[in-house]
């Protein structure tokens, strides 16, 4: 107990000194708060947007996107691809050093090698593992065998067959390089003791409290004038689960950064057109642009499984109904300040290269033909239907109220249940709810990955097709696109696709978000990209 005791008191110490005057520390700590928890720092287990942005920080992988979402290299300074687009050689950087950790020789961290590749993405396949992010290899490569060490600079990939996506699909935080040794000492524990060769190395975290980051003296990036990256000394993030809470904390300037605007506050902060209030104009950075981010309704329809055999969620025109009956324009103006597009196209949202408004038919408001739908079901006017539950989160309750009464108005009864994000988000992802509000980042800039998730393939437990569809027509489709023999090509495929989930109505694609970044005014550096991933490497704190 001594020595724990010990230990917290310096860990205090180290915080309390970033927190003092700069110009007596020279420490800069840069301070976030992540309201909905965060589940993991493993970044084979980087399903949601804060695991997505810590994992960012600790790890890098063969190569990384810029705020144009173009790929970079990364620990991979180049690259070839076979002329039969079947095999990807990366040729690896040879100054990249794990984090120092007491279960390297002598607790230094060792160079990372190719090796390291072959045994991090064999990790991600590995049935054991249970990685949510399995998928991103699913039908793409025959096993562990396609991932070879040519040399330690050298690491090759072979693909069962093309896949234009690939290297696009290899910026995910999922393709992240850890080292063996470290990974199977922790096991599971891995989870909260991460170590990998990013910007920043793990220094504690309480979960539900407080997690810190420090800087990592020994990373290998640099700026354009050759100085060291990253300029921060520290990342500190807390875990306040009430927005209005947080936001509070960041008018107080406790908080560097604030994402999202959320609750009662809303109209506090934005005017109905989605502008910054004069109240606030000039007290801090304010940034709103789309993002590759699609805000949706889910539905469980897969009839083999015992929680979907009595759902009226199982008829499609049910599912139909409840897309017409929503008026989305009117949820966006006033629910959300106009902070984002309404759905009225596919699954795959504003800003992904290929999206087309006019080729891919969604839901429109219209509930007369969401009372006739429910009419040719055999519930007229609602009448015999069941009860439908609801599940969303704490954070979304205004807007999933909202949608109660929208469906009410056409005699669709719901019962919504509020669960804290991670509790929902582990639910969905084991196929134990019928009626959910989902949020899809794209892990990679290129519509597969928005279509994947209705992939059959992809059904639990391995990938993210949370809804259960299962439609041959799709899989065919979506196994052509993997041929294509340009992006237009491919393009035509995707919006073929999603017109098919888009009729099927397994989901209700309520609006492609924009992101809604405030910073205060001594900050500096951050990037803005359609993923709103967060890059800190850069960030200065004056």
């Amino acid at each position: 107990m001594k020595k724990l005791f010990y230990y917290l008191s310096l860990l205090v110490l180290l915080i309390s000194a970033c927190h003092t005057d700069s110009s007596t520390s020279h420490k800069t700590v840069y301070n976030i708060n992540l309201d909905e928890g965060l589940t993991s720092l493993d970044p084979a287990f980087s399903r949601n947007q804060f695991a997505i942005w810590m994992a960012n920080q600790v790890f890098n992988g063969l190569v990384q996107i810029d705020d144009s979402l173009d790929i970079q290299p990364c620990i991979a300074k180049k690259w070839d691809i076979s002329p039969d687009g079947t095999l990807y050689t990366f040729h690896l950087r040879n100054d990249v050093y794990f984090h120092d950790d007491p279960h390297f020789k002598d607790g230094i961290g060792r160079k990372a090698v190719a090796s390291d590749f072959v045994y991090s993405f064999s990790r991600l396949i590995d049935p054991k593992v249970a990685s949510s992010g399995s998928w991103i290899f699913s039908d793409k490569v025959s096993g562990k065998e396609a991932f070879t060490a040519v040399n330690d600079s050298t690491f090759s990939i072979k693909l069962t067959k093309p896949f234009p996506p690939f290297i696009s699909m290899l910026t995910a935080q999922y393709c992240s390089v850890v080292p063996k040794e470290v990974v199977e000492f922790y096991g599971k524990d891995f989870r909260d003791h991460p170590i990998g060769t990013g910007p920043f190395k793990f220094k504690f975290w309480k979960e539900g409290e407080e997690l810190v980051l420090l800087k990592n003296e020994k990373y290998w990036e640099k700026d354009s004038t050759g100085k060291a990256l990253p300029y921060l000394d520290a990342v500190r993030a807390t875990f306040i689960n009430d927005k209005q809470t947080a936001f509070m904390e960041f008018l107080k300037k406790n908080l560097d950064f604030f994402n999202g605007v959320d609750g009662s506050y809303r109209d506090d902060i934005l005017t109905k057109t989605g502008h910054i209030t004069q109240k606030y104009r000039g007290k801090f950075q304010f940034i709103s642009r789309p993002y590759l981010c699609t805000e949706y309704l889910g539905m469980l329809i897969d009839s083999t499984l015992p929680i979907v055999k009595s759902s009226p969620l199982r008829y499609k025109k049910i599912r139909q109904a409840i897309n017409y009956a929503i008026d989305k324009q009117k949820m966006i103006k006033y629910l959300r300040n106009s902070i984002g597009t309404p759905g009225y196209s596919g699954f795959v949202p504003l800003g992904m290269p290929g999206y087309n408004k006019n080729e891919v038919r969604g839901y429109r408001y219209d509930p007369e033909k969401a009372r006739r739908l429910l009419a040719e079901a055999g519930f007229p006017n609602g009448n015999n239907l069941p009860e439908i539950l609801l599940s969303a989160t704490t954070t979304t309750r205004d807007l999933i109220e909202y949608i109660q009464g929208e469906l009410g108005k056409v005699g669709i009864k719901t019962r919504v249940e509020v669960t804290q994000g991670a509790s929902l988000r582990e639910l969905i992802s084991k196929n134990g709810v019928n009626f959910f509000r989902g949020t899809w980042i794209a892990d990679y800039p290129d519509g597969e990955n928005y279509l994947s998730v209705f992939y059959s393939k992809n059904k639990i437990p391995f990938g993210p097709n949370y809804t259960g569809f299962n439609c041959p027509a799709f899989d065919a489709l979506f196994q052509k696109s993997y041929t294509a023999k340009n992006n237009e090509d491919r393009f035509k495929l995707y919006r073929e696709m999603d017109n098919i989930v888009m009729e099927q109505a397994p989901v209700v694609v309520l609006y492609y978000d924009k992101l809604v970044n405030m910073y205060q005014n001594n900050i500096s550096g951050y990037g803005v990209n359609a993923q709103n991933l967060m890059v800190l490497k850069r960030v200065k704190k004056s």
